[in-house]
């Protein structure tokens, strides 16, 4: 059989790995916070016609490639996020022979829910 992804998480592997998930996903909302901050004030700046190069400039790019560090830990698990303000997470799975996702939200204790990998969160259903 075909299937979209190489890798597929039992619901036991997902809880495992759910701490260091949980420890990613507060990284990049606060990497994303930083740099919007960052972005707002280099925009500020530079509409007075400053040229802001140098300190500011690195810094934003150092916090722009903690981002894709921490999204790369992402991409290389097949773990997708799907919504970085709600903390909505997917990780490739198998039921019945068929791929789908098993979906986590931010606040949630566990994971619990799945869903097909088409239907996105409104088509979740207890796991």
């Amino acid at each position: 059989m075909d299937y979209r992804f190489t890798r597929h998480y039992t619901l036991t592997e997902v809880s495992a790995l759910l701490p260091q998930v949980r420890h990613w996903l507060e990284r990049l909302q606060d990497l994303r916070r930083e740099l919007a901050d960052r972005e707002a004030e280099l925009a500020r700046s530079m509409a007075t016609g400053a040229d802001r190069g140098g300190a500011e400039v690195s810094r934003w790019l150092r916090r722009l490639a903690d981002a894709q560090a921490v999204l790369r830990e992402f991409s290389q698990r097949q773990i997708q996020v799907k919504d970085l303000e709600r903390g909505l997470v997917d990780f490739p799975a198998l039921r019945e022979g068929r791929e789908v996702f098993l979906c986590w939200e931010q606040g949630e204790a566990e994971v619990a829910f799945w869903h097909e990998l088409d239907a996105g969160y409104a088509g979740r259903a207890r796991w």
